[in-house]
């Protein structure tokens, strides 16, 4: 089965995502540097789709999987500790 999001609304720090399966998530924007850096206009116009979140606008893809995985923006090398 597969979990798609139904609602994404956005407060000054975090994204939050209701899911089809009545879980609500709440990430921090930090884990998507495009999303902290946007207007609240910009974070607004985005699409869901089965697989996850898109914003054209950004360049922004966030899938509900790598959500739930704890994953965040996978584009930036993080250093190795």
């Amino acid at each position: 089965m597969s979990i798609s999001a139904t609602e994404v609304r956005f407060d000054d720090d975090t994204m939050w995502v209701t899911l089809d399966d009545g879980r609500t998530l709440g990430v921090p924007l930090a884990w998507f540097p495009r999303l902290l850096a946007a207007t609240m206009q910009q974070r607004r116009d985005f699409e869901i789709s089965p697989a996850g979140l898109h914003w054209d606008h950004l360049d922004e893809d966030i899938s509900i999987a790598g959500l739930l995985a704890g994953r965040g923006d996978m584009t930036r090398k993080r250093p190795a500790a």
